[in-house]
């Protein structure tokens, strides 16, 4: 007998093994469901109630049955993207609370494991929305043009909340794709459109991360400066693997200059945070969304991560890529339903197939950290930090 069926006596077993009939509160029960005869008292909290689930469970309305003509898919379909949308409030919920935290701490050591902690929800959810695509592809193409045909014009497309989690993440209108000629905004209502309007002119989680890494202490200090010895390291390291190229292959002209090539064009790569000009004018055209001073912390951080105070904001930036990454495999396997559910034909807002695979390859806000390892060199390498900078980065005890 479930919850719709039968109002349980407060304190019973299904609260707490550990309570009784006519028992209040005891062991692990819950103060809420104290029980004060047969049925409680009348203002006792009700788990039914407490989620409203009179209106949430009356909030699949489907269009089929409407006009007369129910299909039993149609229902599924609802249940799916309404799921989804209240997993997107959630992600909101989290990344307000994410964006809040910098703005009053401004990613201080101690706001950290807070932010971590939210990240990393986050990523867990989009990675629980791609399972929900599993479930909806045990609808056929004919199961779904069966009640295809109801739904026009509306479209996932207008998912407000999904628009609103991609502008306070980072993703820039100048970004995205347009559709049929028109920008995101103008399949929205009215309302709808002003909202997200209004997201793309608030700072967002990257204009926070931004800000953060580029204040990050102990990239320069009196001890230590990371760009300037990062330089000498990546310089000497590549002198001395072309110069081993060269001499193992002495005598072997055509295949010396093969690999010296590719060593060369590898090595050019690095040519990106070695001049910071070139970096600023990569920023200043968009190519690049990170300043030079964020990007070289997060290199920082990244390369010195086993070091005690550098192992959060380590997480920190490994959590952004992994939430960028989930919401790419996200968008990837929503490709791929509209493939096989629509074929090449548009969705009921004009995208299709084509639009969604080009959004999973071109929507990452965070691409500049996905970036980080081209330009990472082996442990072996790295500059060895100065007993000055090694002890501010470690956790010290005093004896």
């Amino acid at each position: 007998m479930d919850a719709s069926t039968a109002r349980p006596n407060p304190g019973h077993a299904a609260i707490s093994d550990n309570s009784h009939p006519g028992d209040g509160p005891r062991g692990g029960g819950c103060p809420a469901f104290a029980s004060e005869g047969a049925e409680g008292p009348a203002d006792t909290l009700y788990y039914w109630d407490y989620l409203d689930l009179d209106r949430l469970l009356q909030a699949q309305r489907p269009k089929s049955a409407v006009a007369g003509d129910p299909q039993h898919d149609e229902h599924l379909f609802i249940c799916v993207h309404q799921t989804a949308e209240l997993w997107f409030k959630q992600i909101l919920v989290e990344l307000e609370s994410v964006l809040a935290i910098f703005d009053r701490l401004g990613g201080a050591e101690e706001s950290l494991p807070s932010v971590l902690a939210r990240l990393e929800r986050i990523d867990q959810i989009v990675r629980l929305l791609i399972v929900h695509l599993d479930v909806l592809e045990t609808m056929t193409p004919l199961d779904f043009l069966d009640f295809r045909g109801f739904l026009v014009p509306a479209s996932g497309f207008q998912s407000v909340q999904f628009r609103l989690i991609e502008n306070r993440f980072g993703l820039r209108a100048d970004d995205r794709l347009r559709v049929e000629g028109q920008c995101y905004a103008a399949t929205l209502r009215s309302d709808h459109a002003a909202r997200v309007e209004d997201s793309e002119a608030a700072p967002s989680l990257l204009d926070r991360v931004e800000s953060w890494l580029a204040a990050f202490p102990h990239v320069r200090t009196a001890a230590f400066d990371f760009p300037a010895a990062y330089r000498q390291a990546v310089v000497a390291l590549h002198e001395g693997e072309r110069a081993r190229i060269a001499d193992g292959l002495a005598g072997q002209d055509v295949l010396r200059r093969k690999r010296l090539k590719g060593f060369d064009s590898g090595a050019r790569k690095f040519e990106a945070v070695l001049d910071r000009a070139g970096w600023d004018a990569d920023v200043a055209q968009g190519r690049r969304r990170l300043s030079y001073d964020a990007f070289m912390a997060a290199l920082f951080i990244t390369s010195y991560r086993d070091e005690a105070r550098l192992h959060l904001p380590s997480r920190v930036l490994t959590a952004l890529v992994d939430i960028d990454e989930s919401f790419t495999v996200w968008r990837q396997r929503h490709a791929l339903l509209a493939h096989r559910m629509l074929g090449r034909q548009t969705g009921t807002a004009g995208s299709g197939y084509a639009y969604l695979d080009e959004t999973a390859k071109r929507y990452k806000a965070f691409k500049d950290l996905f970036d980080i390892s081209t330009y990472l060199v082996p442990r072996s390498a790295l500059p060895p930090l100065p007993t000055d900078a090694r002890h501010a980065l470690g956790f010290r005890h005093a004896s």
